[in-house]
């Protein structure tokens, strides 16, 4: 059974309350592909970038298990194992078999995962039964219209979807996925980037969508400009804690995220052991897939 909202603010430092915990978390870089095309995402793998969707390099499911080991024994204080990229965790089946050999091996350990929910619906059950205790779900708007904006396409069963049917699909489905685990009582956290001009006037009924749907979290990201949205604005402090006073209208907000890269480990803004525990990493690109 997945442990409660309460006891992860104790246990994971995404939850943590206050400016940050006290806890770690490693990163599992396991899933080598994506399904959407967003068009603010640049997926890499190098060594410098502190961002989400980096990684040094993607390992298997049972380098992971040792990555773990590993871990534990240069910091202790790590008490979650995370899945969230550099692709997404449910367009190929490694994220879930990791987690199935993690939760016999270390049976004490949080699992979190982020998907950005194009598969949630239908895989829901999957991440249930696997012993998630907390997931992540990217949702960058509740609207077609805009969705399309963000989104310029994804790959769903074989086919390749544009525009707003693009953008109707995933919605739909990331709306369906979150009902279904947050009905098993696992917490749900929901990330939106913030999109200055494109969602920023759209966050309060992001909040209220995902939170009836039983998201208890929100995490508003502000953009980094890059990839197609190279050119829009870097949300500024006065507009990202605009968009945080309304979300909390319906859901608590987090408000210190790290952007932690995909292959990060120990606790965040202190050390970390990423160096150690994936042995180098390297400055290449093209490990990453869309599709």
């Amino acid at each position: 059974m997945a442990i409660s909202y309460d006891e992860l603010t104790t246990k994971h430092p995404c939850f943590a309350r206050g400016k940050k915990g006290t806890t770690g978390r490693i990163h599992l870089p396991t899933s080598p592909r994506c399904n959407i095309e967003c068009k603010f995402c640049e997926r890499k793998i190098n060594d410098y970038e502190n961002r989400p969707g980096v990684a040094s390099t993607v390992i298997t499911p049972d380098e992971a298990v040792d990555a773990v080991r590993r871990s534990l024994e240069v910091c202790p204080d790590i008490t979650v194992a995370g899945i969230a990229g550099p692709g997404d965790t449910l367009a190929t089946d490694d994220a879930l078999n990791t987690f199935r050999r993690i939760r016999d091996e270390f049976p004490n350990i949080i699992k979190c995962m982020s998907t950005n929910g194009l598969l949630l619906a239908e895989k829901a059950e999957e991440v249930i039964d696997v012993g998630i205790d907390s997931l992540t779900v990217t949702v960058n708007a509740v609207d077609p219209e805009i969705e399309a904006k963000l989104n310029r396409g994804i790959l769903y069963h074989g086919k390749h979807y544009t525009g707003v049917e693009a953008a109707e699909i995933l919605i739909k489905n990331q709306l369906e996925g979150i009902r279904k685990v947050s009905a098993a009582g696992i917490t749900i956290k929901v990330n939106t980037v913030l999109v200055i001009g494109i969602n920023d006037e759209h966050i309060e009924e992001i909040a209220k969508t995902v939170s009836e749907a039983g998201a208890s979290i929100y995490n508003i990201i502000p953009l980094i400009p890059q990839h197609e949205l190279k050119d829009s604005p870097r949300p500024t402090c006065e507009q990202i804690d605009g968009a945080r006073v309304k979300a909390q209208k319906y859901i608590d907000v987090f408000r210190h995220c790290q952007r932690c890269r995909a292959d990060a480990v120990g606790i965040p803004g202190e050390k970390d052991y990423g160096d150690q525990i994936y042995l180098r990493r390297i400055s290449q690109k093209d490990t990453f897939s869309h599709g």
